[in-house]
Formats: C-alpha cells, structure tokens, sequence
C-alpha cells in the first residue's frame, strides 16, 4: 500500500469532504418552523420538515433490548434529518394495529405525550399503509410519517451527484404513488347532469379525470423519465467498469453498515480525503479510488452507500445500478461497527440486503473480508467476542491508523494476482512495457543489463502476449 507522507496527511489546504461538510453545516434547517397540520390532507404536497418529534414504535417480536436499540437508532435518523426528539414510545403487541399502527389506548397517549410537548410531528418505527397513515394523523393532529419516509428524507438531503438525486427522487415518486390523497369528486373535470342543468351540459357529463388521477399521471410520466435517465447513467457507468476489467484491475468495493466507518476506511487507506461526518447516511455517492499494494500492483477501492436494517425496497431498487458495483467486485470489505452495542445484527442487516441485490443474477457474491472498525471505541470484551465469531476478520480504527497496516497486507493477500509469469530481456527503446508490467503486473525481479531490462514479472495473458518475443523464459502458474 502505498504510504502517505507527513505533509499529504496534514496538508493545508482543506479536503473534498472537509468543504462539503462546512457547506453541509451552512444549510442545516432553522428551528421553530411549525409542522402543526391546518389540513391533514395535504400532507403529501409540502416540503417535510422536521423540529420537534416524539417516536412510536410497536414491539412485535424480539427482547425488550432489541427494541430499545430499533427506537434508538430511530432517533439518531430523526437528528440526521435535523430534527430535536423530545419523547419515545414502545407498544407491545403481537402485530401493529392495522388501523393506526397502535392501538388506541396507545393513539390517546401519543396525543397527550404531543400536546404536552408541543411537538409537530411524530414518527413511525416502521413502514405505514396509507390507511394507517391518515387515521393516524386525524386522531394526533399533527403531521405523522414513518421510518421510509425519514431515510428517503435523509437521503433528499446529503445526494450531491445527478445520479444520486436521480435516485432518490425516483425513490419518493414510489413511495408517494400509494399515498396520494385527492378530494373525491370536487375537482373533477366534468360533472354529470342532464343538458342546461346546474351540474353541467354538454361535454361536461360524467365523472371526468379527478385531480387524484391526474397527479397519479402525472408522476408515473417522471418516474418512466427518471428510470430512463438511470439506465443512461448506468451505461456511462458500465463503460467506465468496463475499462477497468479490460485493463484488469483488480476491485475492491467498501460495504457495510451506515456510519460504521467506510469513508473513513477509505481515506486511511488511500489518503482519498472524501466526507466523513458522525451521522447516518452521511455519504450516499459511490468514490473510487486507485491504490497500490506494497508490491507495486494497482486496484481500486469504492465506497458504497451504507445499509440500515429494514431499509426501504424503493431505495433498494432505485440504487441497484449503483449497489451491483459492490457484486461485481473481486472482494467485498464489508465494514463493521465494533463499538456499536449490536454489531452482529448489523453483519445479518448487511447480507440481507446483498441477498437481495444478487437474487436475480446468476453469479455469486465476491469473498468477503470482514473489517471490525472502531477498535479504539469499542469494549475489549466485544472484540475478543468478534474476534471469535467473526472467523479471519481483521481489527482496525480508522481514527487512528491502527491496524491499518495489517489490513494492508491481508488485502494484497486476497486480490487476485497475475496468472502467467515471464522472463524476458526487453529492449531500452521498449521501455512503455516495463512500465506496464510494474503498473499492471508484479515484477518478481528487475535487472538493467547492456542490451535492455531483463524481467521476471507474473502479468495478465494481454501483457504476456506482448512480452513474448522478447521472452526468455516462460511458465504458466
């Protein structure tokens, strides 16, 4: 890996991720600004802003820990969106309420808990139907979403690239979709009647197009035109990967829990200086990056978006040109949360969701090495723990440097090395091939001599092919 000097890790001038974070900070949303409902339909049609929140959340299956922990990571959402908590509450049931979520012992207290409070807005541990969602709000007063909402909410916020926004906005179109509200016949277009009545004439009979179904159109047309612009994206996309596995370069792709340390991972590995913020989902653009192992080959490392448990089926989908990056890997460093009270939940969270991306190809996922971050947080007793359940991974802190030379040498151990070693004398004025085998392949021995450079590489079949005829020597591995 290569190393990074004194002055390229305390250099001056501020990182890529230091001026998006100072510019993240500069748009953070004013308090005070009222959510209170005057009219509960229209909930969908205004900008979701977030101040003062009380969380709900129903207790279906699980120990009293693991729902704690579910409402709690609700709540370190809510903050990411820009929000105060000032209460939570847990129901015990043996499924939600499929009315308003809880029951309604539980929808009177809510009520209480929020005027008592003066919050304006509650949330949800959990996807809502719209049903729930519009008796919920009728019976609190107050502006009511669910966990879906909030994550596509966080990820509205932090998408900086077209594709990211393209992304998410597809996202919330599908999510909406099934939650829109209209007013029944009073915007119809036409209205029923005999000819010269009240109800109207001539052209104007029968129910005509609601304003429901016209919304309904008209964002079913955007989402066909965001699907469109994805698809072109991922073209440029693919014909960028593309070059990299013409070139054989080999990939390595960053997965794992959000705000388990990947962008961070990423800098102390190659010194990439992206945006690293305490906050979930604080980075949502994949990065790539090239590196170097200690041996002179290259590889790139990216950074994928963080998971989360139960993450939204719309993001799911909507991100999957961008998540196959991580399927299409050499080796997946899947990136865990040491000091994080559960870090074997956010292992099973991880997997599922790649289950989910690879279901419908035909190749299996890449090897996996598991990456236990924030050594220096977490307890001794949870790493000893890990270390023991979690076979052959390695232990590191971002933060720190530790462990990071290790991790090194165990991913120059895992990348896939050249397949065919060569011995050849290549001429001085042939020099780009010298070049080419220390950029793309792994000189075992180097020698200037009077008639050129006496190699002893192992290189991919392209480069081989062109070593030849200048080839002493040669042996397939």
């Amino acid at each position: 890996m290569t190393e990074l000097t004194h002055e390229d890790l305390y250099d001056d001038d501020p990182s890529t991720g230091e001026m998006e974070l100072e510019d993240r900070a500069s748009l953070r949303r004013v308090a005070g600004l009222s959510t209170e409902l005057t009219d509960v339909t229209e909930v969908e049609y205004r900008q979701l802003r977030l101040e003062r929140v009380v969380l709900v959340g129903v207790w279906t299956e699980g120990t009293a820990e693991q729902s704690e922990a579910s409402l709690a990571e609700l709540a370190r959402l809510a903050e990411t969106a820009g929000s105060e908590v000032l209460e939570g509450l847990v129901q015990r049931r043996a499924k939600p309420d499929p009315a308003t979520y809880v029951g309604s012992g539980k929808v009177r207290e809510l009520r209480d808990v929020v005027v008592a409070t003066g919050a304006d807005t509650v949330i949800c541990d959990g996807e809502l139907s719209p049903g729930q969602l519009r008796q919920l709000e009728e019976k609190v007063k107050v502006k009511v979403i669910d966990r879906t909402a909030l994550i596509l909410d966080i990820f509205a916020q932090h998408a900086r690239s077209k594709e990211g926004k393209a992304q998410v906005e597809l996202a919330q179109l599908q999510y909406l979709i099934p939650r829109l509200r209209g007013w029944g016949a009073s915007l119809s277009r036409q209205a029923g009647g005999r000819a010269g009545g009240a109800n109207g004439g001539v052209g104007l009979r029968g129910p005509g197009e609601t304003k429901l179904e016209t919304d309904r159109r008209r964002i079913n047309k955007r989402v066909s035109k965001l699907r469109r612009e994805i698809a072109a994206m991922d073209t440029i996309r693919e014909t960028k990967r593309g070059r990299r596995v013409a070139n054989e370069v080999p990939s390595i792709a960053i997965v794992g829990y959000t705000n388990a340390g990947k962008s961070s991972l990423l800098n102390a590995l190659t010194g990439a200086g992206v945006l690293v913020e305490d906050a979930l989902f604080a980075t949502l653009d994949p990065t790539t990056r090239r590196a170097q192992t200690a041996d002179g080959r290259t590889f790139t490392l990216t950074d994928t978006v963080g998971f989360v448990r139960h993450l939204p089926h719309q993001l799911v989908d909507a991100f999957r040109s961008t998540l196959e990056e991580a399927a299409d890997a050499d080796l997946l460093l899947h990136v865990v949360d040491g000091a994080d009270p559960a870090p074997e939940e956010q292992v099973n969270a991880v997997r599922e969701v790649l289950a989910e991306i690879t279901r419908t190809r035909k190749e299996p996922l890449p090897p996996e090495l598991l990456v236990i971050n924030k050594a220096d947080a977490a307890d001794q007793v949870t790493l000893a723990r890990l270390r023991h359940q979690l076979a052959g991974s390695v232990q590191v802190s971002a933060r720190t440097g530790a462990g990071i030379p290790e991790l090194a040498e165990v991913l120059a151990d895992r990348l896939p090395r050249p397949q065919v070693v060569v011995e050849a004398l290549v001429p001085y004025s042939r020099g780009e091939l010298v070049a080419r085998a220390h950029a793309d392949g792994e000189v075992l021995e180097e020698e200037h001599v009077a008639d050129g450079t006496r190699l002893l590489v192992r290189v991919h079949p392209d480069l081989a092919a062109a070593l030849r005829r200048y080839e002493t020597n040669s042996s397939a591995l």
